[in-house]
């Protein structure tokens, strides 16, 4: 059986837009790790390194974990609240991404 895909779209902010072509906007397919499972924000992090690598180190650093002055918001919900990294996605997931606010 196939593992599950879902298209999402990580929103950016201008200070990040250089990082991709100066798009507001960049779509990445997120695949799941196993066949029962959905995809996962880590995931779509994943494929983000192979499409757009330095953004995806703005938001993750080498540990994996993403970075603490970093925010993440799935579908208008901080990821971190919602499980971090291993939080589920749903089909056509808007990821907000933005330097956390203190």
């Amino acid at each position: 059986m196939a593992r599950p895909v879902t298209m999402v779209t990580f929103v950016l902010p201008r200070t990040l837009r250089h990082l991709a072509g100066h798009r507001d906007e960049v779509r990445v397919f997120a695949v799941a790790a196993a066949d029962e499972h959905a995809p996962t924000l880590e995931a779509a992090l994943d494929t983000l390194r192979r499409t757009h690598p330095s953004l995806e180190e703005r938001v993750r650093g080498a540990d994996g974990r993403i970075r603490p002055w970093m925010g993440v918001y799935v579908c208008g919900e901080n990821a971190r609240r919602l499980g971090g990294l291993s939080c589920a996605l749903p089909p056509g997931a808007e990821i907000h991404v933005a330097p956390a606010l203190e």
